[in-house]
């Protein structure tokens, strides 16, 4: 079976490519995320990857991998920030706090669909205002939901992370790893 992944994050494939999955495609879906209210974080990152796997186009015998992760604080979305204004206000919003990160994961051969969603708690240490800007003015944030990333500097920001470190960084391989095997697959 041919793996697709429906994803144009870099870093979902370099997750992917790290536990030794080199053999997938990429074919990103062009979906308008528009939600009802009134969803629990879950309920929303599962409907977006479920919206992205319905989008993307693919063979039968084709397994399809999509996902959508979103940081929640107090329970509103921080999505990617549209500027360097909107990233200092989510980093200074986040900083000292705890919040969460969710993941939806869609899989799909043919007509089969299976959405699942993983969450995560992450905790920032305080930051000054100061420290906070040189962060941005790396670019790192800009492309990030909750304008903040782990696999780079803003590992320096987080204090504790309680949960699937791979979650945080945009795909939760144990729970993908779960979900493919019920297609047949396994990413070990």
């Amino acid at each position: 079976m041919k793996l697709v992944l429906g994803s144009g994050s870099p870093r979902r494939r370099d997750l992917l490519r790290q536990v030794g999955v080199t053999d997938f495609v990429v074919r990103v879906p062009d979906v308008a995320e528009e939600l009802p209210d009134g969803l629990s974080p879950r309920e929303t990152v599962e409907a977006v990857s479920l919206q992205k796997a319905q989008a993307v186009p693919a063979a039968p015998d084709e397994i399809v991998i999509t996902a959508d992760t979103m940081v929640f604080l107090d329970g509103l979305r921080l999505g990617k920030p549209h500027d360097e204004a909107d990233a200092l206000r989510m980093l200074t919003a986040l900083q000292g706090r705890r919040h969460i990160v969710c993941t939806g994961v869609t899989v799909r051969q043919g007509l089969a669909f299976l959405t699942r969603s993983e969450a995560t708690d992450v905790t920032f240490r305080p930051a000054s205002r100061e420290t906070l800007l040189r962060y941005i003015a790396t670019g790192e944030p800009m492309d990030k939901a909750g304008a903040y990333g782990l696999q780079a500097r803003g590992i320096l920001l987080v204090e504790r992370v309680d949960g699937d470190v791979s979650n945080v960084i945009g795909l939760p391989l144990p729970l993908l790893d779960g979900m493919l095997s019920e297609f047949g697959l396994r990413l070990l």
